[in-house]
């Protein structure tokens, strides 16, 4: 993005805490509205357009517009993009719901989240394990346990784990550079997976001796269906690490030849609706709404987020933030509440407007530690309530779908994500940032 020399307001970024705030109080105070689409795309628009039209009238267009074409229409693709095609694998099967059984589960969603996103990991293996634990009557710590592990923690390793690592990705991350966040992806992955089968093996005790018996006799093998969407998804990786301006050296001719890498996973996602059997994609309840969804609402957090990122820049050195403790809280703990694709940005943002003049060992155009921080932060804190990240609620949705009581927002956090997840990321913290 250019630096622009008009002065943004705070007031400006009211709309963006607006949009913020219907996405955090829709679900629960006006749940019927909220969940029809149509809904959120209004809201987007009565915030997005205001705000729009405002920085037009400043002269900032050429930052609108690298922030639409640029940021979001690259992260919509991605989504969709994996969306599609793990839509098109389906893992079917009921082995015993044993711990050890359980915890590979979950720890093999750690290392998928990674390279199909925890949108694709969480949503290719929430069933099977719902349908694995199917005759225990304790299962509601598994699903907590699947949000922070598979859902978040499990994607740090790439930018297509998460969609904050692709955003810093988008402004200059090298992919193969998230590899860096190995020891911080296991040490926290690894300690919550203990952590699980600790959990698991008291509750595995407390079953009554009938549903122990049922989970042993009532066996169904695991089976894969689907499989060439295998091909795609990793189409879709070697996308997002070779089709961009670090091989392709034209593209620094011309932005506009970046979208060659949109295009080729457009091609692959149209490859799987193509190739996979829709009576496949319907049993595995295969929708358009989520996606749907995510595009409407992102819309709007990405035009009212301008104001706030072009804000934060030129404001950088006032905020007091200054270490790189601070940047893993700050974007971690709005991470847990806003989220943490816009405030990994917001973050890079801010660390940008610090860099001082003939600075060296930049990454992204920022100290590789604070990047670091911002990445670790916004991924792992994702899971601290059912909005941090995108997946979250449709795990909880489909958890509930299948008949299991899930705690409320604030349950979630008294209950689940203060008391396990915040001691295992402040553990992070103190060992490794």
């Amino acid at each position: 993005m250019e630096h622009s020399h008009v002065v943004i307001p705070l007031w400006a970024s009211i709309p963006f805490a607006i949009m913020l705030l219907f996405i955090a109080i829709g679900p629960l105070f006006f749940n019927h509205w909220w969940e029809e689409n149509k809904n959120k795309l209004i809201v987007s628009l009565a915030l997005g357009l205001p705000t729009a039209i405002y920085l037009i009238s400043l002269g900032l267009t050429h930052d609108l517009m690298h922030q639409m074409i640029f940021d979001y229409v690259p992260f919509i693709v991605l989504l969709g993009s994996l969306f599609v095609i793990t839509g098109g694998i389906q893992l079917k099967g009921d082995i015993e719901a044993k711990p050890a059984i359980n915890t590979l589960f979950l720890g093999i969603g750690a290392v998928l989240a990674s390279f199909m996103g925890t949108t694709g990991a969480a949503m290719l293996l929430i069933r099977p394990v719902i349908k694995t634990n199917s005759e225990r009557k304790y299962k509601v710590h598994t699903i907590l346990f699947f949000i922070a592990i598979v859902a978040n923690a499990g994607g740090l390793l790439t930018p297509l784990g998460d969609p904050p690592l692709f955003l810093l990705y988008l402004r200059g991350a090298p992919f193969e550079w998230f590899f860096h966040l190995t020891k911080e992806w296991a040490f926290v992955n690894g300690l919550l997976l203990a952590i699980y089968f600790a959990f698991d093996t008291y509750y595995h005790k407390k079953e009554p001796v009938i549903n122990v018996e049922k989970d042993h006799t009532q066996i169904e093998k695991l089976s894969l269906s689907g499989t060439y969407n295998f091909i795609f998804l990793i189409g879709i990786v070697l996308s997002v690490a070779f089709l961009n301006e670090n091989y392709l050296h034209f593209i620094h001719d011309n932005h506009y030849f970046g979208f060659i890498r949109e295009a080729v996973m457009l091609s692959f996602a149209g490859m799987s609706l193509y190739f996979t059997p829709q009576m496949l994609r319907k049993d595995n309840k295969f929708t358009w709404t989520p996606i749907i969804e995510v595009a409407f609402l992102f819309l709007g957090i990405f035009v009212t987020m301008l104001p706030a990122l072009l804000w934060l820049r030129d404001n950088a050195a006032t905020l007091g933030i200054d270490s790189v403790a601070m940047f893993y809280y700050a974007a971690g703990s709005l991470s847990s509440f806003l989220d943490n694709a816009p405030t990994a940005l917001a973050f890079h943002n801010l660390a940008l407007g610090m860099v001082s003049e003939g600075a060296t060992g930049l990454v992204a155009g920022i100290p590789e530690e604070i990047l670091a921080a911002i990445s670790v932060g916004a991924v792992f804190f994702g899971s601290m309530t059912y909005i941090g990240n995108g997946p979250n609620f449709m795990v909880k949705a489909i958890a509930e779908e299948n008949g299991i009581s899930m705690p409320s927002f604030f349950g979630y956090i008294f209950k689940f994500s203060i008391v396990v997840l915040l001691p295992v990321y402040i553990l992070a913290q103190l060992l490794f940032l």
